[in-house]
């Protein structure tokens, strides 16, 4: 079965491909969401029982200096035990909104719900000790079950994440979803609905009462019909899910739909914030003086969000600076030796809120960049469309190898100490590209530019400007200090295999 979300970021009114509508009912989706929480519930359920049978074998069955206390296992017990806990634990997921849908499949607000409820659990074994003395565990076993339990249930819902995500690109795990209205607000909400493949939803045409049936639209989307035949199109399609891009609806059309579908249990309705272009760092809505107002946070990080993520950074970056020193002078003495010109380019770049400062990397280049690529015009028009060059004649031979392995960035750690950047953030803008972010250059500068990201774990330069900027978007209005570590991991593997860097 073909998967209907593809990447056609740049189809427009008069090209776009039309797009057919598969056969997909809400019964087949119904099924395929029961198989996959049975799954889920069952490796949770292995997943704990592992935790707890290795928490035993480390606490009890090795000899290790930091457990010298000398306590008499009962394995009868504790095996016992930890059948009854697997299936309290599981209660205790249940009740905690793990296998609810809205929770599942997206972001890594999961993993923190599963930490939550595995620290829930443990609690509550530390209560029923303290409130019954007969019931003695070894303290040893706890801490053990408890990291292991997160740590094993967490790596087990991230594979079967990625399962699912297979199986969306081959069009399955979908739900059928309709936009309703057309306008420019429309068209960046599908662009980015119908290219990002692990959304789970299946976009199969729009509805507006200003075009005719069946016209293109876009991002292959093909007009449905109109607000007229919204009923009849929710159940000729088994459609779950209706976007509305309010900008393009009147008032009284988004109240008729609510009125109509809003307490639809089987429909999600799910309305735009009206601001896409400027809106990445959320709204909130509060009634002041009994009205009930829409605020735009003006930073996507504060409080203790923004503490947490600062003191990773130096926490990561210190460390790593020590380690690397060795290496970046071998790298420096290298670059010296291998063509003349400075060790450390300096980058005039865009910072947080539009604050520029000199990002430093390792010089790649020869001095007379410029003048070299002048001799080379057919690159230097694609060197305009894309900001990279599969095959640049300015890059040294050293400098290729450090771009291949990112080595090049290693002097930007002294950025994240400086606090000008982070370890992970949005790809670093300079100003000469900020016209072509167009509305979306405001909202990338609202977090720090990262040394890594989604962008580098994802592709790297073979991905096209559109997705690299769409990737950044994602970052920005889903962070999470879970999503920072996610890259962190990935960024290891992706740097070692140097797909995608030129």
């Amino acid at each position: 079965m073909e998967s209907s979300l593809r990447n056609s970021n740049q189809a427009s009114p008069a090209t776009a491909e039309v797009r057919p509508i598969r056969a997909f009912t809400a019964i087949d989706f119904a099924n395929q969401w029961r198989a996959f929480l049975l799954a889920l519930v069952g490796s949770d359920m292995l997943m704990i029982g592992v935790a707890f049978r290795l928490a035993y074998i480390v606490r009890f069955e090795l000899t290790l200096p930091f457990f010298q206390t000398h306590i008499e296992a009962q394995y009868p017990f504790y095996q016992g035990l930890s059948l009854a806990l697997v299936l309290f634990w599981t209660l205790i997921f249940a009740l905690n909104g793990l296998y609810a849908r809205s929770n599942l499949l997206g972001g890594t607000q999961e993993y923190s719900l599963v930490f939550r409820a595995v620290t829930i659990g443990i609690l509550s074994v530390i209560v029923i000790g303290f409130l019954e003395p007969t019931f003695i565990l070894a303290r040893g076993w706890l801490l053990l079950a408890w990291w292991l339990s997160f740590m094993l249930v967490s790596t087990g819902r991230f594979a079967l994440r990625r399962v699912v995500y297979a199986l969306r690109r081959r069009g399955f795990m979908l739900t059928p979803a309709i936009l309703i209205g057309v306008n420019s607000e429309a068209k960046s909400l599908a662009q980015q609905l119908v290219s990002w493949h692990s959304s789970g939803l299946d976009m199969i045409g729009c509805v507006d009462n200003k075009l005719e049936r069946d016209m293109p639209a876009f991002s292959s989307l093909r007009v449905l019909g109109n607000l007229s035949d919204l009923k009849e199109l929710i159940a000729e399609h088994g459609v779950t899910e209706l976007i509305l891009a309010t900008s393009a609806l009147s008032r009284d059309d988004i109240v008729a739909i609510f009125r109509q579908f809003g307490f639809d249990s089987g429909l999600n309705l799910r309305l735009s914030s009206g601001l896409f272009e400027i809106v990445t760092t959320g709204v909130e809505v509060k009634e002041v003086g009994s009205v009930p107002l829409v605020r735009i946070n003006p930073l996507r990080l504060k409080g203790f969000d923004r503490f947490l993520k600062f003191m990773i950074d130096i926490v990561i970056t210190i460390p790593l600076l020590i380690l690397l020193l060795p290496i970046m002078l071998a790298i420096g003495l290298a670059v010296r030796l291998d063509s003349p010109g400075p060790i450390v380019h300096r980058r005039r770049v865009m910072g947080l809120h539009g604050r520029q400062f000199y990002a430093y990397k390792f010089r790649s280049m020869h001095p007379n960049g410029d003048a070299i690529l002048a001799d080379y015009p057919e690159l230097q028009a694609e060197f305009l469309v894309n900001q990279k060059l599969v095959e640049d004649p300015r890059v040294t031979s050293v400098g290729r190898w450090l771009r291949k392995y990112s080595l090049d960035e290693l002097p930007q750690l002294l950025n994240v100490l400086k606090g000008e950047m982070s370890l992970v953030g949005p790809r670093i803008i300079s100003s000469e590209e900020m016209p072509r972010y167009d509305e979306w250059g405001t909202n990338l500068l609202t977090v720090l530019p990262g040394i890594t990201g989604l962008w580098q774990v994802s592709g790297r330069s073979d991905l096209s400007f559109a997705e690299r900027v769409q990737l950044d978007m994602h970052y920005v209005r889903n962070w999470t200090i879970w999503l920072d570590l996610q890259i962190l991991l990935q960024t290891v593997p992706a740097v070692i295999k140097s797909k995608g860097a030129y």
